[in-house]
């Protein structure tokens, strides 16, 4: 399974475009791996999480085909990880050439959404599927399971876990410390791979609430381990920074090392 961060930042982006900050300021001096788009992810060039403001410069920078993608999976409607308008670049007289359509997955709240933005061209573009919680579904053959986020109290934001090809993959963010049934329904499900928020920095706190700090990160990563929620050689990756963490790459990178845990980046590939 390949796994393509297009984007790593939080809401506002890294830096933000508005801020001067020293961590916005340093952000733009030292460029390179610094500098985040909002985020999004996809897998195996067909498998699209989330739908960012900035999916058409990604697009561009990493020359990847978005005509290929076939199910995009949100997990929840804020505007930072999903804007449908953006997607009606994709209907009929607009977008040649293309042989299927894309299918769009999510909550009451992101359905409403893409009803709003595209639903008018239903049919050979684009199919709509409104996900519950905890109710895996089989696309062709692939698994695809929505489980509960901690994120917005007025949404039901989603997590993903998806087993292709033998291989499990839990998209783990926006989300703080995940609900009891969440982790309930991962105990001894033996991923190969999770990716976790890590907006917050350092908060002091190991149970962060709508979105994870580095001590909540490391908490989980000990909570996956004790219940056998990943394997033994299981790689975690976070991703989804925000400038207000005050924490650049390099210094990820460092509170990260002896966990093993992998400070994603814009353009990182990750093979599972």
């Amino acid at each position: 399974m390949k796994i393509h961060f297009l984007g790593t930042a939080a809401a506002e982006g890294f830096p933000n475009a508005f801020c001067r900050c020293e961590t916005c300021l340093k952000a733009r001096e030292l460029g390179e791996k610094n500098i985040r788009t909002r985020s999004s992810t996809i897998i195996d060039d067909v498998i699209k999480f989330d739908y960012s403001p900035d999916s058409y410069m990604q697009a561009l920078r990493d020359n990847i085909d978005f005509g290929m993608i076939e199910h995009l999976l949100v997990t929840h409607s804020h505007s930072d990880h999903y804007n449908a308008f953006d997607l009606e670049c994709r209907r009929m007289g607009i977008a040649h050439g293309l042989q299927h359509p894309m299918h769009i997955y999510g909550n009451d709240a992101v359905m409403h959404h893409t009803r709003v933005a595209i639903g008018r061209f239903a049919g050979k573009r684009f199919a709509f599927h409104l996900l519950r919680p905890f109710e895996t579904i089989a696309v062709g053959e692939i698994l695809v399971t929505p489980l509960l986020a901690d994120h917005d109290q007025m949404e039901t934001c989603l997590l993903y876990v998806i087993e292709k090809d033998g291989k499990k993959l839990l998209y783990g963010h926006d989300s703080g410390w995940f609900p009891e049934a969440t982790w309930e329904w991962l105990k001894e499900k033996n991923l190969d791979c999770a990716i976790l928020d890590c907006t917050l920095g350092r908060t002091g706190n190991s149970r962060d609430r709508n979105h994870m700090g580095v001590e909540t990160v490391l908490e989980v990563q000990r909570q996956f381990q004790k219940k056998n929620i990943v394997k033994k050689e299981a790689q975690i990756i976070v991703t989804h920074f925000s400038h207000n963490s005050g924490l650049l790459h390099e210094e990820l990178e460092k509170i990260f090392e002896s966990s093993g845990i992998v400070v994603a980046h814009d353009g990182l590939i990750f093979h599972i």
